[in-house]
């Protein structure tokens, strides 16, 4: 298999320009004859919807929620980038292109982190012009704020629900569409199957949530906007419906899957406080702007912060990096935090957690100005802890958040499936090794309302599509293999729930291939992995039947496919010999401890083509070239 980018060539700065004026258009009287599909309905979902229907074309949107309102898109707090340089701090596509670039520790495909930066300006157009509550300078100019990865001010946000507002505003073209008839709405469905006919994407099999039912629909082409697979740690900062199963099961028929082993972890999280939890607390990045991050100078220092004299706090971040200090992008902060535990410097009850002080935020700028800024972030730290971080510092520690590996796509977006296309966190394409803070929401939005309404009248144009319907062979054997893998779960009868098996896969995975990895433990945790699948398909215990609201179901199935995807992520780190963004391998460091990439050998993107489970996939790879941002040592000191 030869993997083609279909990037365009030419000039960076000219790459999106030149292929929007050679791409094929379909013109308005024929986009009434396609049928699109959408997967997912958070922000990449949902832009993408009500933009295709917004030219023409039939769309039909899924949505594993009651409401697309409760997309996991609604928990990014902190903001979303764009070049528009209004503090006039020095910003520009360039910078925007180069800072994120460098922060994924120059593992990205170039033409799609120019891209991505170049259009970032007419997203906050767009949002604005659909209402969103950007917070304001006094002057009426939308204000910014900085972020980590970056020494300009280039992040917009309103308050810290920044992710909720810009949801709303797609969430509202979306259901302007809706009531036009353009638009079809199937809340509560969770795709099962991916539909290939004659070698292109022509459909999925959903199950029907409420009342078990299985659905097929065909279209001419489908869009999977599903998010990442944090969860398959169990306890990540992900909402608890989110899951691989779509993404992973158009890997096995075809798309291939790259970089799972690049996971970020998130350093402003809430710590673990005990075996209940079933997921995590993000405390939003931007609260680092005025937060500083410390532990006492002492091993083993347990008095309460307020009495821990400043002669005896070790500002480590501050201290290493003294450029970006407390805005050093996410790994290396959460990396640091790690080697602050590991020295016996951890701070709480468990000891596994930082400080993350707003003290002399608080006294410079006064509680009633960062409460402006943080209130509602404030607000849920002490409900959740019941400490008050206007008195006390917040405590924090690294967790799982996001996925910057996912399906492999081309410039246009299509995976390796003509026909099947992957926006936003659900593909690999824009971050590298990690992401900045601020990038996800730019990358979501700039998939859906600006490139996918090109790139797919792209596709349409250049392929003869037969005619298709839900009744054809292809989607009746999908079918078919739904209801038998669903037989097989509810005839196990085991004593185990799917949710303790997920819990031990969390635990072999983050120990073994968290923030920290090593040869040995990746081996370990591969045949810890296969032997916890065998034993999943012989001790599950799934109550109740399909006929039904069946959410023990719905977690099996989840699980079942964890536990396949799984073993991927760590195949993955085990073959990736370097260190890079939130891939970190313990045996390639610097003296200092920092990531120490291989780029002679590694300058790739890792495509995976999946040959059975169990079985070894096969690797491909896309070459990594960099003639823009030359290869360099990240360095933020």
């Amino acid at each position: 298999m030869i993997l083609d980018s279909k990037v365009p060539d030419g000039p960076i700065e000219k790459k999106w320009d030149k292929h929007k004026f050679e791409t094929k258009l379909v013109n308005p009287a024929n986009k009434r004859k396609y049928d699109v599909l959408v997967v997912g309905t958070g922000l990449a979902g949902a832009s993408a919807a009500a933009s295709l229907a917004e030219l023409g074309y039939n769309v039909k949107v899924f949505c594993i929620q009651d409401s697309p309102r409760r997309a996991h898109s609604i928990a990014a707090q902190g903001g979303i980038n764009a070049a528009k340089n209004y503090p006039n701090d020095g910003d520009s596509v360039w910078r925007l292109f180069y800072d994120t670039v460098k922060g994924g520790d120059f593992r990205a495909r170039e033409a799609n982190v120019y891209r991505l930066a170049q259009v970032s300006a007419s997203i906050i157009d767009q949002c604005v012009a659909q209402g969103v509550p950007f917070a304001r300078e006094y002057g009426g100019t939308l204000s910014n704020r900085s972020f980590g990865g970056a020494q300009v001010s280039r992040t917009f946000y309103a308050r810290g629900q920044t992710g909720q507002q810009l949801l709303l505003g797609a969430y509202s073209a979306l259901m302007r569409q809706v009531g036009q008839g353009t638009v079809s709405m199937y809340p509560r469905r969770e795709m099962l199957e991916l539909v290939v006919e004659n070698g292109a994407a022509r459909g999925i099999v959903c199950r029907n949530l409420v009342t078990g039912e299985v659905e097929s629909y065909a279209g001419h082409a489908v869009l999977l906007c599903t998010g990442g697979y944090g969860n398959v740690f169990y306890l990540s900062t992900n909402a608890a419906s989110c899951n691989v199963s779509a993404t992973w099961r158009a890997h096995k028929h075809g798309a291939l899957f790259a970089n799972p082993c690049y996971t970020q972890i998130h350093p402003t999280c809430i710590p673990v406080s005990g075996d209940h939890q079933s997921k995590l607390t993000l405390m939003s990045e931007s609260l680092r702007n005025d937060g500083r991050v410390w532990v006492p100078k002492k091993k083993g220092d347990k008095r309460s912060p307020e009495t821990i004299p400043e002669a005896e706090r070790d500002y480590y971040l501050e201290r290493k990096y003294p450029s970006f200090g407390n805005l050093v992008p996410r790994d290396v902060a959460s990396r640091n935090a790690k080697s602050m535990i590991d020295e016996g410097k951890g701070v709480g009850e468990t000891g596994l957690s930082v400080y993350l002080d707003f003290s002399e935020a608080i006294k410079r700028l006064g509680a009633e100005k960062i409460k402006e800024k943080y209130g509602n972030l404030f607000d849920m730290y002490h409900h959740i802890t019941d400490e008050d971080p206007y008195k006390v510092p917040m405590r924090i520690y690294p967790a799982v958040h996001y996925a910057m590996g996912g399906l492999w796509v081309d410039y246009n977006l299509m995976t390796t499936i003509p026909g099947l296309f992957c926006l936003g966190e659900a593909n690999f394409s824009d971050h590298g090794a990690n992401r900045l803070g601020a990038s996800a929401l730019m990358q979501g939005l700039a998939d859906g309302y600006f490139v996918i309404p090109y790139t797919l009248g792209g596709y349409l144009t250049s392929t003869k599509l037969p005619k298709t319907d839900a009744s054809s062979p292809a989607f009746k054997d999908m079918e078919k293999a739904v209801a038998e893998r669903t037989k097989k779960l509810l005839c196990v009868n085991g004593k185990r729930t799917p949710s303790d098996f997920h819990k031990e896969l969390g635990k072999i995975m983050w120990d073994k291939c968290g923030m920290a990895r090593n040869e040995n433990e990746l081996k370990e945790a591969i045949s810890k992995i296969a032997a916890l699948r065998e034993q999943f398909w012989k001790d599950v215990k799934v109550t109740a039947s399909n006929e039904e609201f069946n959410q023990t179901l719905e977690r099996a199935g989840r699980v079942a496919d964890y536990l396949e995807f799984g073993e991927l992520l760590v195949r993955d780190a085990l073959h990736r010999k370097e260190s890079c963004g939130g891939h970190f391998r313990e045996e390639y460091q610097t003296p200092d401890g920092e990531a120490k990439r291989d780029d002679a050998n590694f300058s790739y993107a890792a495509a995976w083509e999946f040959k059975g489970v169990g079985q070894e996939p096969v690797l491909h790879k896309e070459p990594l070239t960099f003639e823009n941002v030359h290869l360099a040592e990240r360095n933020y000191a």
